[in-house]
């Protein structure tokens, strides 16, 4: 049985901010429809549109190490299709949420 994440005894709260976008190789219909939209629209200084995802969860971890350890895990295995999109992210310690 493999191991399976465990809330840590003694952990902070972190917010984190991830953006996943598609692999730059990769076609993008819906960036390339909203850039249509948009220049239907008059808005002809749009060069080009890549269209993603942003996701933001809280996230209890020991340390920030720790929390960017277990979020790049999780990008790999459910929030990115890293055969075609790339994904980064940002972590902020969340002030004085310490949690026993």
């Amino acid at each position: 049985m493999a191991d399976s994440p465990v809330r840590p005894s003694m952990s902070h709260s972190y917010h984190c901010r991830i953006y996943v976008t598609l692999r730059p190789s990769v076609l993008d219909p819906a960036g390339t429809a909203v850039q249509s939209g948009l220049q239907q629209l008059g808005y002809d200084s749009v060069a080009q549109v890549r269209i993603g995802k942003y996701i933001e969860l809280t996230l209890e971890a020991p340390d920030e190490a720790t929390a960017s350890q277990q979020l790049d895990t999780m990008c790999d295995q459910l929030l990115a299709n890293t055969v075609i999109e790339n994904y980064c992210f940002e972590i902020t310690a969340l002030e004085g949420a310490v949690t026993p």
